[in-house]
């Protein structure tokens, strides 16, 4: 395979990747992470150097979007980047240490529960009664729903920030941005609405993925020749989904976000198990 069409063929994931992971919260990671390591066959250290560099790219290009709309509660992704950065830190240093094969295995089980958790997943209002420390954090706000902006209320505020940090310790492992995990903290346990969790994560998986991408790269594990074009690619599709995401059902971007993600933790696992990662 010559050097273009491979840089053809990586454009196109990443753009898909962009899209993915600013419909879903995601990141980008779950798409890129498997297309270089089961079709390229790139190691997975630099894949997810890559794919943290995308995340960067992915949350520049969706953040400004999705604020100008009034969506992102920028107040509560502030306060969680505070544990994400830490996490990622540590998981970043711990990837250096781990083999591979762990790596692809872990990656596909994190997927794998993503999936299945937002399945269970039937809460869509937004809450009417939020916790005392979220009220005082002023973590409470409103989003545009049919030209309307609706109030909601925040809790489990000490949950979601101990879940941030795991997020954070994955997303510096896995680099998928920890986006998945991010949403369900949000979503699950904070109760924020779908859509406002989603945009904020993508808001704060930029902060998160420069923590563990410094790791990365002094380690050597950042291509210039596989970056460049993810991240061109990422950039492109985020800005693409920024802009389906105010107009698509939530319904809709669960199951998308299911059976993406599903399917490749699937592989992962299995290339895992199977020493072909």
């Amino acid at each position: 395979m010559s050097i273009l069409v491979f840089t053809l063929i990586l454009l196109a994931g990443a753009f898909m990747a962009g899209m993915l992971g600013s419909l879903t919260g995601l990141g980008g990671g779950v798409v890129l992470i498997p297309l270089l390591t089961l079709v390229f066959h790139v190691d997975i250290r630099y894949a997810v150097g890559a794919s943290l560099v995308a995340s960067i790219a992915n949350s520049s290009g969706a953040a400004a979007a999705y604020i100008k709309e009034g969506i992102t509660n920028v107040r509560i992704g502030m306060f969680l980047e505070i544990a994400t950065t830490t996490g990622a830190i540590v998981g970043a240093l711990l990837a250096v240490y781990t083999p591979t094969h762990i790596v692809a295995i872990l990656f596909g089980i994190v997927l794998l529960f993503s999936a299945v958790m937002t399945l269970r997943k039937k809460h869509e209002h937004a809450e009417t009664e939020g916790s005392r420390l979220a009220g005082i954090m002023r973590l409470n706000s409103s989003y545009p729903v049919d030209g309307k902006q609706v109030d909601y209320k925040v809790r489990g505020v000490g949950g979601g920030y101990a879940l941030m940090t795991v997020a954070g310790i994955v997303s510096g492992l896995l680099g998928i941005g920890s986006g998945a995990l991010k949403v369900l903290a949000m979503d699950n346990i904070m109760r924020i609405p779908f859509k406002v969790s989603t945009t904020t994560s993508n808001f704060m998986i930029g902060v998160t993925a420069a923590a563990s991408a410094v790791v990365y790269l002094q380690r050597g594990y950042i291509d210039p020749g596989i970056a460049f074009p993810v991240v061109l690619g990422v950039l492109a599709g985020a800005f693409s989904g920024s802009k389906l995401l105010v107009r698509m059902n939530t319904r809709k971007l669960r199951i998308l976000f299911c059976i993406v993600i599903g399917s490749l933790a699937l592989e992962m696992i299995y290339n895992g198990l199977t020493g072909k990662l």
